[in-house]
């Protein structure tokens, strides 16, 4: 989520603000990097709570990613295995942020993730919960999972969507992409859009 909304952030990052415990009593949008900043630091949970009061079951979960983060500071390119790093993709970690935390490069995270194997898999999201039979195909990618839910046999047109909502921008960039759908498949083109937290699915 954090990606989302800004893409300078890597993630829940302990290295973008230093720890002020005034800052952790007041939610403001740079909230979250302080708290990491000061679970990186040792704030207990308690603590934090006392501080911030976000319920504790979201501080631990804050703790895991912060834990892991400083797991992966204790490898580079060349210990790290396969192990590690598939967790790490399970966890949220993007190959961006993996790289930040062992010295390396995306471009190398991403190789070496290739080379495990390590790639997500596609499901599909049953918009109707099961109670009849679902014919909008809304898939999402996940390292949690074993298999996919469906195959992609090849000969289909990608289209990319616009991405994230900002404010001042508006849901004509998501129908600008189904326009562009909807005329492939005219041409008798098989077609898939790529998008991420799309206006048009998120609210509408």
């Amino acid at each position: 989520a954090l990606r989302m909304v800004d893409e300078n952030v890597n993630g829940f990052d302990p290295n973008i603000k230093n720890v002020d415990e005034n800052e952790l009593k007041e939610p403001t949008d740079k909230r979250m990097f302080v708290l990491a900043a000061a679970i990186k630091n040792n704030y207990s949970v308690e603590k934090l709570y006392e501080l911030t009061k976000i319920d504790r079951w979201f501080l631990e979960k804050f703790k895991n990613i912060i834990d892991y983060y400083k797991t992966l500071t204790t490898f580079d390119t060349g210990t790290i295995t396969l192990e590690i790093l598939k967790k790490a993709k399970k966890i949220g970690f993007s190959d961006k942020q993996i790289a930040a935390a062992i010295k390396s490069t995306e471009t190398a995270v991403r190789k070496l993730r290739e080379e495990f194997q390590i790639t997500p898999f596609v499901k599909q999201i049953d918009t109707v919960a099961a109670e009849w039979p679902a014919y909008t195909n809304y898939l999402y990618l996940t390292y949690n999972a074993s298999t996919h839910d469906l195959d992609f046999p090849g000969e289909i047109t990608m289209v990319l969507g616009s991405g994230v909502y900002r404010i001042g921008s508006s849901v004509e960039f998501d129908w600008c992409a189904v326009g562009c759908l909807r005329e492939l498949r005219k041409q008798g083109k098989k077609t898939i859009m790529v998008n991420y937290n799309p206006e048009t699915v998120s609210t509408d």
